[in-house]
């Protein structure tokens, strides 16, 4: 999400006159895209903007977008007096009235709807991933999350803002969608005869157009995974066969203290139904460890589901209080120590699940998408159907963006392969 925000930031910046720069001495207009779901993300904000104000000219404008923005409110004007605006992250479209009265101070951190979608311009160039917004804001207010406070309830956006985004994309030279949304398997529009969409209908469209090959989406929720999206897995092949589900913690008594759905059961079927529906389909998941109260059998059955499970690729955090949550205001906390213990043999084992899954990929033959030359030089960068990263020789020749690569090596990290001619 806060890829697709600084995209859309510096798209709607140029058609003001702006171009970038790297150096933030030579900058007019310095902004900082920001996210809150962890305490040390927003400590980065600060740290950041405290290097920020030493290094800029004394006539740069400097503000925070995002989510930080919203947490922190007028208090980001105290903390940091050089800061000229405070945009939330349904408000950053409000970035051209600053341009225009510079020296106003601007704080705006509304929740507002989906206005701003509506104020942005379109892209005139996509990279070959478009990040398409499907909704904002969540629902389920699980415990420890702040996004509902940072990014409100949820709104899904019209079905077809949604497709014309998509489409535009196409045009501009995207060839992988990726859907986004905090809840973005909880999409839920009706226009105006009644007619209901979902998530599966946007793929379904988007699987049409011919530019587009690659579909994806995230971040799902489990519930939210009715049959209609398990069944299209199994009946679009530009679908890629790969799904980040978190489910935070194999505890039942950790995951309702998380609000989040307690039946490890009712998940592990949704996993069997989707493997059901198409056999090479692999899952990633998101896990907190020392939420508070959790206990070492608690954490043992985290660790149990990781075996089982086997999530090729996870992302793994040490519980951290966030304001405005009931989570922070829990007893029993866990101390640091003990999380960090436990994130160390969580991280282990999913490890072990990545290397064993990239080590079982040797011999195999993907299609892959281009995506950068390494610092070296002398490598190409590909990004596999399941998202693992695969290193190849750079040819002597230019190469099409999607090429069918021969798996010849792997470790825990990524993969590397040879170009089939």
């Amino acid at each position: 999400m806060n890829v697709y925000d600084g995209q859309r930031i510096a798209a709607m910046l140029e058609k003001h006159g702006f171009t970038q720069t790297e150096n933030v001495s030579d900058a007019d207009l310095i902004i900082l895209n920001t996210c809150s779901v962890r305490a040390k993300a927003t400590d980065k904000v600060y740290s950041a903007l405290g290097r920020i104000r030493r290094a800029k000219k004394e006539s740069a404008l400097l503000g925070i977008v995002g989510c930080v923005a919203r947490e922190s409110g007028a208090d980001a004007f105290r903390r940091i007096p050089e800061l000229n605006f405070v945009l939330g992250p349904q408000s950053y479209h409000k970035l051209p009235e600053i341009i225009k009265n510079p020296d106003t101070k601007l704080l705006n951190i509304d929740l507002g709807g989906l206005e701003k979608f509506d104020e942005l311009p379109q892209m005139t160039k996509t990279p070959l991933v478009a990040y398409i917004p499907v909704q904002e804001g969540c629902n389920h207010c699980c415990t420890y999350c702040i996004v509902p406070y940072t990014r409100g309830r949820e709104l899904s956006r019209p079905f077809n803002d949604v497709i014309n985004d998509v489409i535009n994309a196409s045009k501009t030279g995207a060839i992988e969608i990726c859907f986004l949304g905090q809840n973005v398997n909880g999409y839920r529009y009706t226009d105006e005869n009644g007619k209901l969409y979902k998530l599966s209908d946007l793929i379904r469209e988007t699987a049409k157009l011919p530019e587009i090959s690659r579909i994806r989406f995230t971040s799902s929720y489990p519930t939210e995974m009715s049959d209609d999206l398990i069944e299209i897995f199994g009946t679009e092949p530009k679908l890629l066969p790969f799904l980040n589900m978190p489910i935070q913690s194999g505890s039942p008594r950790i995951l309702k203290k998380m609000n989040r759905p307690d039946d490890i059961d009712a998940y592990k079927t949704i996993v069997k139904k989707l493997k059901s529906v198409r056999n090479d389909i692999q899952i990633s998941s998101d896990f907190i460890v020392g939420f508070p109260d959790e206990s070492d059998e608690d954490f043992e059955q985290t660790l149990n589901i990781a075996r089982e499970i086997k999530y090729i690729n996870s992302y793994s955090f040490k519980y951290s209080p966030r304001p405005h949550t009931a989570a922070a205001l829990m007893s029993n906390q866990i101390s640091e120590q003990i999380k960090s213990v436990r994130l160390q043999r969580l991280d282990l084992q999913l490890n072990e699940n990545q290397r064993e899954f990239n080590m079982s990929c040797i011999g195999k033959e993907m299609i892959c998408l281009y995506e950068s030359v390494d610092k070296t030089g002398r490598h190409l960068v590909f990004r596999t159907p399941y998202m693992q990263q695969c290193i190849v020789d750079k040819p002597n020749e230019d190469i099409a963006p999607l090429q069918k690569i021969k798996i010849t090596d792997a470790n825990k990290s990524c993969l590397r392969g040879e170009i089939i001619k």
